[in-house]
């Protein structure tokens, strides 16, 4: 039913609703509040002596006057009352409130109160009359012209419409099993909620709900992914390859590539596996060597790298790493010469190269291979689901390795990546030494600049990361390119120092990171995009500025650039916010390089923005469930566990309900994920 067959709702109300993403009543049911006012903490007038938000339950005295003032806006009085005392109720520009308090009659009053010299006026309160009860209100969202009372008004009516037993997407057994309350009680419940108990009851039912949809979509998508593969492993290449490196294998490396070989050997469906882990745990070398035994079986492989230039070192990384075997390695790229790029392709079709590494020259349409037997995508929340099915459809149903050193923390593990299977490396090899990070306040940069000086002069190198780019955008920010001017002219004016930013083209972007990892450049000021970089084995020093107006994990991404190498990495967080819970957040990545730890701690206290981004790749909106709430997250899994478990079938009847829900969930963020 369209929201204008409500009563009181026109095509130009209907139209303030469509703003609000609201056009059917059945999406005016499931518009959630973004908050409530709790009516039944009711305080008398007498008792009211300073300035702050409270419910007082008085009598209208008089009736509301207007009057105009200037700019020709209306200021409208009034004067309420209890058995203690009185005062005054004032509301702007609000045409219609003289017709909707009456004289006489009492109501519940909620808003701020204002206490000075002139008197207590309460402004701009919301209202309703005694009669109706001290509950807990709803706050929604609102639009020009649509104000909360309209809508509250608009939802109550379409509550009303619920026939009085409600098709449930989640089965009476699964309720019983986990205390969930039904859906009709739910949707009373978060709306109009009696009380606090009420509240929560239904906010639980409904944000369960929602992640259990998400949560059986995602994993939907992996079991229901590309059919059977047609790539036969019989033998297991990873001992071999062990013993052609010239360092030991950690222990969760050799955990990460059994868990490969094992999903190749023993699954009829294509592997779908994430492997997780901090900068410099060697992932890479886990794809090497899964790789390898994929290649010794008789098929090629293929590395996606983001950028050209990591793409040339991964290359670089391959060669030195297949130096002792027979396993041929090819590069394709964008900016080879297109000679070399007809010959990559020309090997790659006749099978003369067994893994090729390249960027998106990988996945044109002029790019085939012999016998592709597994495609690994680093960095994989820079590649869409578009792209990565685009290099696999150049197989006949290849494996798939995606590589992450963005820690996310395990609860968000299963949904996020609720399409792969996950390996978390969670050991860095021991001749890695961990960064020591300091936080340092703004006049103690000439000391930092002093320390950069010296580790440059003993032939290292540093990066300075800033978190803007335009002169003006913020006046307390720096911006990359005024810094790196001032820095070139005053403290390092003898020294090479490059500027990289997002708003410069990609191939000048590399040129500069490619001087930088030859050495070219000593000093090199950048934002954020050196976040996914180039290895530079030889940088020694971070400097992070304005360090609070990063996430702690997009801080620990950056700090990864360091302490590559074999000397001791140093990372300098400047910020000059003295908030308690800000320094508290920067203090967690002083105390520990553990990313996931620290992934744990930013989804605590930030909530599940910084994950997410261009992360997300059309992941569903969400109308109610949040993703830092670890405990509903948990819940969720658990519950699907349980379905799976107790129906066996996620097709069967009693699951039809729950089923029109992930395709509706799904079909709202752009992805279908049964079919």
């Amino acid at each position: 039913m369209p929201v204008s067959s409500l009563s009181g709702i026109g095509a130009k109300r209907a139209e303030q609703f469509k703003k609000l993403g609201v056009s059917s009543v059945g999406e005016l049911i499931t518009f959630y509040p973004r908050a409530y006012e709790d009516w039944s903490n009711v305080e008398k007038i007498a008792n009211i002596t300073e300035s702050g938000t409270y419910c007082v339950k008085a009598v209208l005295a008089s009736p509301i006057s207007d009057s105009r003032i200037a700019g020709g806006r209306i200021l409208s009085k009034g004067s309420v009352y209890d058995d203690t005392g009185s005062i005054q109720i004032v509301f702007f520009n609000n045409r219609y409130i003289s017709s909707m308090l009456t004289y006489g009659i009492e109501y519940f009053f909620y808003g701020k109160i204002n206490c000075d010299n002139y008197g207590m006026q309460m402004v701009s309160p919301t209202f309703s009359p005694v009669s109706e009860g001290a509950r807990i209100h709803p706050i929604y969202r609102q639009t020009a012209g649509l104000n909360g009372r309209t809508v509250s008004n608009a939802v109550k009516q379409s509550l009303k419409l619920l026939p009085p037993v409600v098709n449930d997407p989640l089965p009476e057994q699964v309720r019983r099993a986990f205390g969930l309350t039904g859906l009709r009680e739910a949707l009373f419940g978060i709306h109009f909620p009696k009380d606090s108990d009420e509240l929560e009851s239904a906010r639980k039912r409904l944000v369960t709900e929602e992640l259990v949809v998400l949560n059986l979509g995602m994993r939907n998508l992996r079991s229901h992914g590309r059919g059977i593969s047609s790539v036969k492993i019989t033998r297991d290449h990873s001992e071999e390859f062990a013993s052609f490196l010239p360092f030991e294998l950690t222990g969760a490396q050799r955990r990460a590539i059994s868990d490969c070989v094992n999903d190749i050997k023993t699954k009829s469906v294509p592997m779908n596996r994430l492997v997780q882990g901090d900068v410099g745990s060697g992932k890479t070398a886990v794809a090497a060597s899964v790789c390898y035994t994929v290649i010794k079986n008789g098929y090629q492989a293929a590395f996606m790298a983001p950028t050209e230039i990591l793409a040339r070192q991964h290359f670089e990384t391959f060669k030195k790493l297949f130096e002792n075997t027979s396993v041929r390695v090819g590069l394709l790229t964008g900016a080879l010469k297109e000679s070399e790029k007809k010959r990559a392709r020309s090997e790659l079709e006749s099978g003369e190269i067994d893994l090729v590494v390249g960027t998106h020259a990988l996945i044109t349409d002029k790019t085939e291979f012999k016998n592709l037997g597994i495609a690994v995508t680093d960095e994989q929340h820079r590649f869409g689901v578009a792209q990565r099915a685009k290099l696999l459809s150049k197989g006949r149903n290849p494996h798939l390795l995606v590589m992450s050193a963005t820690p996310i923390p395990r609860t968000l593990g299963l949904i996020i990546f609720g399409d792969l299977d996950i390996s978390i490396i969670d050991e860095l090899p021991p001749s890695r030494k961990p960064v020591r990070t300091v936080l340092f306040d703004s006049s103690q940069r000439n000391r930092v600049f002093g320390f950069i000086k010296k580790e440059i002069a003993a032939g290292r190198q540093a990066y300075i990361v800033c978190p803007l780019v335009e002169e003006g955008e913020l006046d307390d920010v720096a911006s990359a390119e005024e810094y790196a001017a001032e820095l070139m002219l005053k403290q390092f004016r003898d020294i090479p120092v490059g500027v990289v930013h997002g708003q410069m083209k990609s191939d000048e972007k590399e040129a500069v990171m490619s001087r930088f990892a030859s050495g070219g450049l000593k000093l090199l000021v950048a934002t954020t995009v050196i976040e996914v970089g180039v290895d530079v084995p030889n940088a020694s020093v971070m400097v992070i500025e304005n360090a609070e107006r990063f996430g702690l994990s997009q801080l620990h991404q950056l700090r990864g650039r360091v302490g590559r190498g074999e000397a001791q990495s140093f990372c300098v967080l400047i910020s000059d916010h003295h908030n308690e819970l800000t320094r508290q957040r920067l203090e967690v990545l002083c105390s520990t390089n553990d990313g996931f730890r620290i992934a744990d701690e930013d989804l605590r206290m930030r909530g599940p923005g910084d994950f997410f981004g261009q992360r997300q790749h059309g992941l569903p909106q969400l109308s109610i469930a949040d993703f830092a709430d670890t405990k509903s997250l948990e819940l969720s899994q658990k519950i699907v566990d349980y379905i799976l478990f107790t129906y066996k079938d996620v097709r069967c009847d009693e699951l039809k309900l729950l089923n029109a829900e992930i395709e509706r969930l799904f079909e709202r963020g752009g992805q279908n994920t049964l079919n």
